[in-house]
């Protein structure tokens, strides 16, 4: 029989890959690799850092540091990862780790305060200064026992956290990503010094900042030539990302701290960042070209780009102290910038706040990032540069040439480098006054210097497809009191099709976003539409129009019909506006309140009239839908896509309502390359395929089982994806139909092509799977608005509480539930109540540890088929009945367990322990007498403080050692143990 991947299976790959790009690596062979440091460099298992290894490393980087003093450095250091807030302490190690720490040392004239260097980042030398382990199964014990799979230590300090699936095992990347999240959550400390996560399968590669949500855990699907590998993603991945020299480049030179109002952010380097950042750093040193542009899609960080290559810059990574600007051609632009820079953690950094002031600035020529806009340069006089090493990053770089804005920086420079940002490049012509991005950016023989495109985007889901659905044909009637005196003197003869279709051929599209009776009609629809397809899943929309006249006459019918609060109408009214467009007049200060609340998911408003506003450069991930009633095209029509195709949780796609037909004829709207038409926006009939493709995948899953709602049928289906392969099939394959089909519904189409029906039955089966293998009561109440109301309608929820009832560890289980006659969801059940009643566990006696182990290898051998259902029930419960009795043993109390445990230690763990029980058991009780009267509890963290670990070294040094004549015990596995039972069943 061939044997699926295991988990272990991943590791000693990956390990493997690190191998072969200068790690040191422990376990590959299948063993703990972690337990070779920990022998080596005497770790005990509360710590986090190797110490003995950085004492090493810390006297051959820094002269100062000796034998003598080192201890002293590491005593200081050590306090340095006592935070309350991880973000705060990693924030404040990062800046040890990449600028030292300070230190006081004795010199033959006194003291003196240097900086002690942690890393050598020398890039001529770091290959030989630095240690790099990489290891598996690094076991660390505070208030709780984590182990991930594979850690990344330099110097002794861990870097990178990673947890590794098997998806031969039905878990994949995002369970890996719960665990590391609840790693940060038990073990903070670990994380501290942390640079970033990995989250792996054997099909996937994420990675996220320490401290970073789910949706921020992102692919890196580039490499350089000597790591690419197109036939293995996650090696190349391991490789271009882990390798020694990118991994401390991005600890050195590519980490942002931000500060945000829900709780500060740490910002590691998109891989396009990354790559694009370190293009433009080779062109600046190089000199050889003196202009670039970057094209990155919306969406894709571009702002962040520019900021790591500004920082990069000014740290001297390609020129010598030159002085960086950042140009943008609004004021809206220009105060994003400066609210960006002011929350991040960027030095040396200033905004031109006049022509003047932008003059003193370039006359000065120090070496800083100069925020500015390019009108400012109309007024600088030329020859006053004085840094010869200038570089100027164009941020819209599609619009740098409007108004002739390009010469005013050249008159204002002799020689500089310039770069264009842009997700929107313009192309106009051929002729020489014709706009055109690339001839103003792109040296000859080169279109550009760093692409990220619209694909790249969707496929690596940092923005979602986006869909169009055309309702310029709309039925609205001709109401001739609505058309002026003066047309209907000349066409009074005109039947009504007749007047519909010259005005279809002659008026403008303002003129007729004007027309009463059709503003009546496209409100009608917007209003229906939102009611149906967007509102019952909490997103919101947009509606833009071509003039403030017709958002008025959009923004007064939809608060009549949706209320005062639910819609805002976004322009600046002028004096000589009459009253209907002067009613909707705000002011900044208004529309920056509006558009903060349109950002939050619980305020109002939830819907938007804008004409011109919030069409470029506004992020909002919550808007879902654009009624589109402007005919915009080019880099301005996907300026207006790119504001819906921003990724958050549940949103399988962005939404364009095209009230003015610019989707009818793709190749009109968008002058670009081929591929970026295709993916720029897909016409909505291409989202209901991709539904009934899913619903059909899905299905297929469950070929030979009734599809009713029977017990027998629904027991079938269970059993049948409670196990590889189907297990992970279903788990994934059901949350993206879910997600289509609350894009889609309500569509008649979907009960005349019996869609509906096919997706009530999987409804059903997913409320019966997720009570069975993740013990959720009310499965129901989480799913997505329009399916839960399906389910509320059309399925017993009832009968499925009664046939799957959800199981909890213990001996009413045992003794008188007999459960679900299938063996395979039995088994299922039962496998997750014992993991979900071990897992919080593990840390408060030995035996729930070698318990956990034992489940896990059951399970592994049933998913693998080297288990029957029925021997696999049989095995998990004798599992279950050892965890009641260990329980029982144990008893209800901290003492009472902490006392067990450390009893159970003694006469199971040591090879050489107590002549009798009697004596473990008393050295036991004495232990936790001691620790009761001696360590003071009564206040927050005291689990986790130094204190508490050091009167715990004493106490157990007094009864082993003192008390009881038993030094020879004594060792820091047993002192580690003993104080993790301790403070686990006492936290």
């Amino acid at each position: 029989m061939v044997r699926t991947p295991t988990e272990d299976g991943v590791e000693r790959s990956l390990l493997s890959w690190l191998d072969a790009v200068g790690w040191e690596t422990h376990g590959s062979d299948g063993g703990r690799g972690a337990g070779v440091l920990d022998e080596e460099y005497d770790r005990r298992r509360n710590e986090v850092i190797y110490w003995n290894l950085l004492a090493e490393q810390v006297i051959g980087l820094n002269d100062e540091i000796t034998d003598e003093n080192v201890e002293k450095f590491l005593t200081s250091l050590r306090r340095d990862l006592d935070h309350d807030n991880l973000l705060d302490g990693n924030q404040h190690v990062h800046e040890l780790l990449t600028k030292g720490k300070t230190f006081t040392v004795q010199t033959d004239d006194g003291t003196e305060t240097i900086y002690v260097d942690l890393i050598d980042f020398d890039p001529e030398t770091f290959l030989e200064t630095n240690r790099f382990h990489a290891v598996n199964q690094f076991s660390v014990s505070r208030a709780t026992t984590i182990r991930p799979d594979v850690t990344l230590f330099v110097n002794g300090i861990p870097l990178v956290t990673m947890e590794l699936k098997s998806v031969a095992q039905d878990n994949y990347y995002g369970d890996a990503i719960d665990d590391l999240q609840q790693y940060e959550a038990d073990v903070p400390r670990l994380f501290v010094p942390g640079l970033f996560n990995v989250a792996a399968d054997t099909m996937a590669f994420r990675y996220g900042a320490v401290g970073a949500p789910a949706e921020f855990y992102e692919p890196w699907n580039d490499a350089p030539e000597e790591y690419a590998d197109p036939e293995n993603d996650m090696k190349q991945a391991v490789q271009a990302l882990c390798n020694p020299e990118t991994l401390l480049d991005v600890l050195k030179n590519f980490v942002f701290f931000e500060q945000r109002p829900g709780g500060d952010a740490k910002i590691v380097p998109r891989y396009m960042q990354y790559y694009g950042v370190k293009r433009i750093l080779e062109r600046v040193r190089k000199d050889e070209n003196d202009r670039g542009l970057i094209w990155h899609t919306q969406g894709s960080g571009k702002s962040f780009t520019m900021l790591y290559a500004a920082d990069n810059l000014l740290s001297g990574n390609a020129a010598r102290n030159p002085q960086v600007f950042i140009i943008v051609d609004t004021d809206k632009l220009n105060s994003q910038m400066r609210d960006q820079l002011s929350n991040l953690s960027l030095a040396h950094w200033t905004e031109a706040e006049s022509i003047d002031h932008l003059q003193q600035l370039i006359e000065e020529g120090s070496s800083q990032l100069i925020l500015t806009t390019i009108q400012k340069f109309q007024g600088i006089e030329p020859n006053v540069q004085s840094n010869e090493n200038v570089v100027v990053m164009s941020d819209e770089a599609h619009r740098f040439m409007e108004a002739d804005l390009g010469s005013r920086l050249e008159a204002a420079f002799d020689s500089y480098t310039h770069l264009g940002f842009t997700g929107t490049p313009v192309e106009e012509g051929e002729r020489e006054k014709d706009r055109n991005t690339f001839t103003e950016f792109s040296p000859e023989g080169e279109r550009y210097l760093h692409r990220y495109s619209v694909k790249d985007g969707i496929d690596d889901g940092l923005i979602v497809p986006v869909y169009f659905t055309l309702r310029h044909e709309m039925e609205w009637e001709v109401s001739e009191d609505a058309l002026d005196e003066e047309f209907e003197r000349e066409f009074r003869g005109m039947t009504t099709e007749e007047k519909r279709e010259f005005i279809s051929d002659t008026v403008t599209s303002r003129t007729m976003a004007e027309l009463e009776p059709r503003v009546d009609r496209a409100v009608e629809e917007i209003d229906e539409h939102y009611s149906e397809k967007v509102a019952p899943n909490g997103w919101k929309g947009m509606v833009v129009t071509p003039s403030r006249r017709s958002a008025a006459m959009y923004g007064e019918r939809l608060v009549e019909r949706r209320g005062e609060d639910a819609v805002e109408v976004l322009y600046t009214a002028r004096k000589d506006d009459d009253e209907l467009v002067r009613q909707f007049h705000t002011d900044p200060e208004e529309r920056d309140s509006i558009v903060k609340r349109f950002k939050e998911p619980d305020e109002e408003p939830s819907l938007l009239v804008v004409h011109n506003m919030l069409l470029t450069g506004f992020d909002a991930p919550i808007l879902k839908t654009m009624y589109l009633d402007r005919n915009l095209t080019n880099h301005n029509l996907m300026q207006a896509i790119a504001r819906t195709n921003r990724v958050t949780e549940g949103k399988e796609n962005g939404e364009i309502v095209d009230f003015q037909g610019v989707f009818e004829n793709i190749d009109d709207a968008l002058d670009y390359d081929a591929e970026t038409k295709a993916y720029a926006a897909r016409d909505s009939e291409e989202l209901f395929d991709e539904l009934e493709q899913q619903v059909e995948r899905v299905m297929e899953i469950f070929d030979g089982i009734p599809k009713d709602d029977s017990q027998e049928a629904t027991n079938a289906a269970v059993s049948k994806i409670s196990k590889h392969p189907h297990r992970r099939e279903f788990k994934q394959g059901f949350r993206r139909l879910q997600n289509l089909y609350e894009s889609v519904a309500p569509d008649g189409r979907l009960i005349e092509e019996g869609i509906q029906d096919e997706y009530k039955w999987l409804s059903g089966i997913h409320v019966a799977f997720e009570r069975t293998t993740a013990g959720e009561e009310t499965p129901e109440e989480n799913m997505r608005e329009k399916t839960r109301e399906i389910i509320n309608e059309n399925v017993d929820v009832g009968k499925i509480r009664d046939d799957f009832p959800t199981y909890k560890l213990g001996e009413e289980y045992l003794e008188d539930v007999e459960g679900p006659s299938d063996p395979g969801v039995k088994a299922s059940q039962i496998a997750h109540a014992t993991q979900d009643h071990l897992h919080p566990r593990v840390g408060e006696n030995p035996r729930y540890q070698r318990l956990s182990e034992r489940v896990t290898e059951i399970v592994e051998r049933w998913q693998d088929d080297q288990l029957s259902d029925p021997k696999a029930v049989e095995a998990l419960e004798a599992v279950e009945e050892d965890v009641l009795e260990i329980e029982d043993e144990a008893g209800d109390d901290s003492a009472e367990r902490a006392e067990f445990a450390i009893y159970t230690h003694f006469t199971e763990e040591l090879e050489d322990g107590f002549e009798s029980d009697e004596m473990a058991a008393e050295i036991a009780g004495e232990l936790v007498n001691l620790f009761e009267e001696r360590v003071d509890r009564d206040y927050p963290g005291w689990e986790t403080n130094r204190a508490t670990e050091q009167d715990v070294e004493i106490l157990v040094l007094d009864v082993l050692a003192v008390e009881y004549e038993r030094r020879d015990l004594i060792d820091d596995p047993l002192v580690d143990a003993i104080r993790g039972y301790l403070i686990t069943n006492y936290a």
